[in-house]
């Protein structure tokens, strides 16, 4: 039996032609290959199972290569080639740094670094999961790094560049890939699936390619997982069995009860869905993924975001004409909070159900002639009161004899139009009943001012307007000196210490305190103004405000305290 080797390493690409959605930094790699513009260090950076390594060897082999082509691609025949192929390559070093870490590590690269290359001008160093180095090993590699020996072509890859020293960094050219599209993996599996004779629907591998999450290892691996279980001919139900990929039907039938607001066929749903041994969270996350694709399938512009397979991007077109776009907002925002909030839920399927069961009750939302368009007419008579119940609430009662004729053609309509009118009724009685209650609470504010306003009146208008100053602070300040009324220009003055003081209230608080004091002297016309009180004139005598200004009060009015600080060396702050 021959032996077998996984796709990810029998198709592993040789050449820049054969990377998978890194086209801009093939091509300026070849570019500096052609110039001979090369650098001492490179650093390969990226998600995994983008091509990393890969382009590192193919870099490699291109600049020991004895006879590369035109277009920068290794040979493949000469005698470095060939070495590097059947693993005795003595020009092309890798090192893995997971395993490899420590200093002395770094020591023995150090001493094999000046050794010059075998054949041709460079030794290339490959070094794979360079973050893992520990920092004494990152230490000891600077120097040699920053000036290598003329030969010597470092090239570092890593999934986590936030993990590498600045220094590091600063010292190599950085080349960060992208996630491979699911578009270009679903071509190379198809020209994957041709080379191995193998029958697989398109629909099949963008659910793979979907699974894979960006990395083209992924893909192949799940590729080939599905190969062993399913054979060379492959459908879609056999890869979402295998996979454990919940399928789209279900997201479409849960948005058809949405849409007729039937909660129980969803609940029974969700349980079949857990019954099946699928996550709740996956399930929440999946639906939330299914709204955004119908919001995106909305619009011909954005369609081409629904990275999908043709079949389904056609389902989700016609369903988004179904939904309006408010319902579909509405929805997203409504499975997004119940996913973030799930981890913190003690009861995540409650949680889950709860939010089906909101989504049902969105079904209002829906544009005219949808699912809900047969039960219109019927629902038409309803609608008449609603534009003015509290105008006529007694004359509303005759409302429910106006459904009757339709009662045979949509019985099921019945219970929910008697319900509205019910609804309706109670409103309008709660309406009538309002404005009855609103007139004892009512103050009848006078154009001008009374003859005189006595300074008690005035004092205990103005305690009742502060008391309900919420800051204390700014309650303090404004009870220090009493309010002081000029009958002259119907203006109440209020004086404060400072021109802090003054400048805040007149610019978050006057307006308020001065409808207040309006509305307890019932005096409509009357003004409100903060003024300074310059204390050396003041005509009542400043209460002590700080702790300094309390001990040196407790001291001129008790001159046995003053003593007795004296007799026990004491002070009181």
């Amino acid at each position: 039996m021959p032996q077998f080797i996984v796709s990810a390493r029998k198709y592993r690409p040789s050449s820049f032609g054969g990377l998978i959605g890194q086209d801009n930094i093939a091509r300026t790699l070849k570019n500096s290959i052609l110039t001979g513009q090369l650098a001492h260090s490179y650093l390969f950076c990226g998600p995994r199972g983008v091509g990393k390594t890969s382009t590192a060897r193919i870099f490699a082999k291109t600049i020991t290569c004895m006879n590369p082509g035109p277009d920068m691609e290794p040979c493949g025949e000469c005698e470095s080639c060939r070495s590097f192929a059947e693993g005795r390559s003595y020009c092309i070093h890798e090192l893995d740094a997971a395993s490899n870490n420590s200093v002395d590590d770094i020591r023995n690269l150090t001493e094999q670094v000046r050794i010059p290359p075998q054949i041709g001008r460079y030794s290339v160093y490959i070094i794979d999961e360079v973050h893992m180095l520990s920092q004494a090993a990152f230490n000891a590699f600077l120097k040699t790094l920053e000036e290598p020996p003329a030969h010597a072509i470092f090239i570092l890859a890593t999934t986590e560049k936030h993990k590498i020293l600045p220094t590091i960094l600063s010292r190599c050219q950085t080349y960060d890939f992208n996630r491979i599209s699911v578009a270009d993996m679903v071509r190379n599996m198809k020209d994957i699936a041709a080379a191995e004779n193998i029958t697989i629907s398109d629909d099949a591998l963008h659910i793979i390619a979907q699974k894979a999450d960006g990395a083209m290892r992924d893909a192949l691996t799940l590729f080939d997982q599905t190969v062993a279980f399913c054979g060379n001919d492959i459908t879609y139900d056999m890869v979402i069995k295998n996979l454990n990929v919940l399928d789209y039907e279900y997201y479409f039938k849960l948005t058809d009860y949405f849409l007729a607001g039937d909660y129980p066929a969803c609940l029974l749903l969700f349980d079949e869905i857990l019954s099946k041994g699928f996550n709740s969270l996956h399930f929440i996350s999946g639906l939330s993924s299914h709204f955004r694709d119908m919001i995106v399938c909305c619009n011909k512009a954005s369609r081409v975001l629904a990275e999908l397979a043709p079949t389904i991007v056609a389902r989700y077109d016609e369903y988004s004409r179904k939904c309006s776009i408010k319902f579909l907002y509405e929805a997203l925002g409504i499975t997004t909070a119940c996913e973030a909030a799930y981890k913190a839920s003690g009861n995540g399927r409650l949680l889950i159900e709860f939010a089906l069961m909101k989504l049902c009750a969105l079904r209002g939302e829906l544009p005219s002639g949808d699912l809900q368009g047969a039960a219109a007419p019927a629902a038409a008579p309803v609608s008449a009161p609603v534009a003015a119940p509290a105008a006529a609430p007694v004359a509303a009662a005759p409302a429910p004899e106006a459904p009757k004729p339709a009662q045979a053609a949509a019985p099921a309509s019945e219970e929910k139009s008697s319900a509205s009118i019910s609804n309706l009724l109670k409103k309008a009685m709660q309406t009538a009943k309002a404005p009855a209650e609103e007139p004892e609470q009512v103050i009848e504010l006078v154009e001008s001012a009374p003859a005189e306003v006595s300074e008690e009146t005035l004092a205990d208008a103005w305690k009742k307007v502060t008391d309900n100053v919420s800051n204390p602070r700014v309650r303090s300040g404004l009870t220090k000196f009493s309010p002081v009324y000029d009958k002259d220009s119907n203006t109440v003055t209020q004086y404060v210490l400072n021109s802090a003081q003054k400048e805040w209230i007149e610019k978050n608080l006057l307006v308020q305190l001065q409808a207040d004091l309006q509305k307890e002297l019932g005096i409509k016309e009357v003004a409100l103004k903060v003024d300074i009180k310059d204390e050396a004139s003041a005509d009542e005598p400043r209460k002590p405000y700080t702790t300094r200004e309390i001990a040196q009060d407790m001291r001129s009015r008790n001159k046995d305290l003053s003593q007795m600080e004296i007799d026990l060396d004491l002070e009181i702050k």
